[in-house]
């Protein structure tokens, strides 16, 4: 099959995934920009993004996507180590005009995946799946009064520091595997003639910065709040 056992096909695949996963990503962002705000805004938007089946079958659409994106993110990097055997340990210096997201892509995506878990954990298991089962948020919020529930978690003492720090740093790391990634699918799908690369790199910076910038908003906004209470 062209898809799987063509390397322009492989590319594209992740191509199509990736900038599919970006979307979403620029969606919930701006929707969890929202509680800083108006919490009243964020929750309707949790009442409405809850257990209803449109968004059920949006979140089994989304964890296929990622599903697709990491296999074949993996399979790729298996072929691409492959088919340059030994060559890969001839040169030890950084290749010039290769920047280092681009020759940590798979590191960096191994990374955004870790820190997803500790982020499906925080919030799907204990809202979105707290809500199908009648469940508690965070055993003591309702799924519904999802500002209630992010404000204590990110404003708890101490572990609510530890928690900014950490979503820090899964931004820092997706920022950088968005950065090139979104260079890298527009390439893929044609984008790659000489008027168009210096400037698919800054279309890149920019859905990069965009994606990450509601969410460090929302961590930041908290980090704040959490030290201000602490003080």
């Amino acid at each position: 099959m062209w898809l799987k056992d063509s390397s322009i096909g492989r590319k594209f695949v992740m191509s199509i995934s990736g900038l599919a996963l970006v979307f979403f990503l620029l969606f919930h962002g701006c929707m969890n920009l929202a509680v800083v705000f108006s919490e009243e805004a964020y929750n309707m938007i949790c009442e409405f993004l809850g257990a209803n089946w449109y968004a059920l079958i949006g979140t089994l659409g989304l964890a296929f996507l990622v599903l697709v994106h990491f296999c074949y993110a993996i399979y790729l990097t298996i072929q691409n180590r492959a088919a340059r055997g030994s060559d890969r340990y001839a040169v030890t210096g950084k290749k010039e005009g290769v920047d280092w997201a681009s020759e940590n892509m798979l590191v960096l995506g191994i990374i955004v995946i870790g820190f997803l878990v500790l982020h499906l954990y925080n919030f799907w298991f204990r809202m979105q799946l707290a809500e199908i089962t009648g469940g508690a948020t965070g055993g003591a919020f309702s799924p519904t009064d999802g500002a209630a529930y992010v404000k204590a978690l990110f404003t708890e003492p101490v572990c609510g520091q530890i928690y900014c720090v950490l979503y820090l740093i899964w931004l820092c790391a997706l920022w950088l595997h968005l950065n090139h990634g979104v260079w890298s699918a527009l390439h893929t799908l044609g984008w790659n003639n000489l008027v168009w690369m210096k400037r698919i790199k800054v279309i890149g910076v920019c859905v990069a910065t965009l994606v990450v910038l509601p969410f460090a908003v929302v961590v930041l906004y908290y980090l704040g709040m959490g030290i201000g209470m602490l003080c």
